[in-house]
């Protein structure tokens, strides 16, 4: 007679190099997404906001773009991406837009939004957050997982997990409905300020820029251009410019003209 755990073993041994066999792969995470954008809904907002597939320019190099959107849980809920293949974007601005996601979730409240170009100035040393940049490290396991190939696709390795990572410069953005923040859209692929603009684009289209206040200018989370020739941000909460005054891309003068920060460079 066949002892039963024997049975049992050699039954699921077999199941096993069934579904290896075949192919078979571990389903996706699953997240809470509610209120957020879908990939579709992700991939088409993103791809009308930059100017390689259609949209506006943003300064800088108008380059193709990666986004990430995670909910209140830091959960990954969609990676996108407006160009055909994954090396037409810069291939480490994947994990970098995850971290800037990751980032202005983190540090923002239902009564205050941060911004990643909001933390530039005070993550350098001798300001107030000095060492911020170093903390919620990067879950590589997470962010390197998977094929290349499912990059920025609904299958991403990403989606339904936690990436973590902590970015200070332009291009994150929490998201908020008429309930409060709900989570965050990170964007990168281009310069910094660039991507600010790119961010602020694809939020506003979503229609999850109900922000309660912040600390750039007109009390939101805008990108706040204060920094004085010694590089000292007048306010505490400033980031660069990214080129010379109306050079390469007028991203800032971009950022005054749709609401996205400021002042404009003379």
């Amino acid at each position: 007679m066949t002892d039963p755990k024997y049975r049992l073993c050699t039954t699921l041994g077999a199941a096993l190099l069934s579904a290896v066999a075949l192919g078979a792969t571990p389903a996706l995470a699953q997240a809470d997404c509610g209120g957020l954008p879908s990939h579709s809904d992700l991939t088409r907002v993103l791809k009308g906001s930059v100017k390689p597939s259609g949209g506006p320019s943003n300064g800088g190099f108008d380059l193709n773009m990666w986004a990430t959107v995670v909910n209140r849980g830091g959960e990954v809920c969609a990676v996108a991406r407006t160009g055909g293949d994954p090396g037409d974007q810069w291939p480490g601005s994947r994990v970098i837009s995850a971290q800037k996601a990751n980032t202005a979730n983190s540090f923002s409240i239902p009564g205050l939004a941060l911004s990643t170009a909001n933390l530039w100035a005070a993550t350098q040393p001798g300001g107030s957050l000095f060492g911020l940049q170093f903390s919620n490290p990067v879950d590589t396991e997470v962010a390197y997982a998977g094929k290349a190939e499912s990059f920025g696709t609904p299958e991403d390795p990403m989606t339904g997990k936690r990436v973590g990572g902590v970015n200070v410069f332009g291009g994150g953005l929490a998201l908020y409905d008429a309930s409060g923040i709900i989570g965050a859209l990170g964007v990168s692929g281009d310069s910094s300020c660039a991507d600010h603009n790119v961010a602020w684009r694809t939020r506003t289209a979503l229609g999850l820029d109900k922000v309660p206040g912040g600390v750039g200018p007109n009390g939101k989370d805008g990108i706040n251009y204060d920094l004085d020739a010694n590089g000292m941000s007048a306010g505490g909460f400033g980031h660069p410019r990214c080129g010379a005054p109306g050079s390469p891309g007028k991203e800032d003068e971009i950022a005054v003209e749709i609401g996205a920060g400021g002042p404009a460079s003379n």
